[in-house]
């Protein structure tokens, strides 16, 4: 019996040892050294500042500037409570969520994502329809023409990967950026 408890006790520290620290350290290591930007959160950097991520959402509400998806994730946008509302079609609380959104746009035709959160409330990309739909409103704010903001939104476009895996997005944080130029 006590061989027995010996044994299992090496096996239980040798393998915390093992998948509980070399192991991670290995995984860290080659990321670092292979995907350092996106083993780091795919951060922007202006100025020698972090002004956000590439990967996750964040909220833009000025008329001068592209609307992110709505954020599902704590008090919105909120990495630490990431999660869908799992809310169902059927449900009153969503359904009043997203006609409020839908009112709130004063238009019809108002594309899903402007009104509905993601599967992970941190999504930091919008659909073209979405961008293309905004650029009146973020056109007339900056006093530009909105083929300019249209040409942006094209230039922006990240299509899909391989040509088949996803679906054609735009990433608000980086159409954001981009329309520094438009001042």
């Amino acid at each position: 019996m006590k061989k027995h408890l010996i044994t299992a006790c090496l096996y239980t520290l040798v393998t915390a040892v093992l998948l509980g620290i070399i192991y991670p350290l290995i995984v860290t290591g080659i990321s670092q050294g292979l995907f350092h930007d996106k083993a780091n959160g795919q951060l922007i950097v202006k100025d020698n500042q972090i002004i956000g991520s590439k990967i996750i959402g964040q909220p833009f509400t000025g008329p001068g500037y592209f609307h992110s998806r709505p954020s599902a994730a704590g008090s919105g946008y909120d990495a630490s409570a990431s999660s869908g509302s799992n809310l169902g079609p059927t449900n009153k609380i969503l359904e009043d969520r997203v006609s409020a959104s839908v009112r709130a746009e004063k238009a019809p035709n108002v594309p899903v994502d402007l009104v509905t959160a993601s599967g992970s409330g941190l999504d930091p990309d919008i659909s073209p329809a979405a961008a293309l739909y905004q650029v009146p409103r973020v056109a007339a704010e900056r006093h530009v023409n909105e083929a300019q903001v249209r040409k942006l939104v094209n230039d922006h476009t990240t299509q899909r990967q391989l040509g088949l895996l996803g679906e054609p997005r735009v990433n608000v944080l980086d159409i954001n950026l981009a329309l520094s130029e438009f001042k």
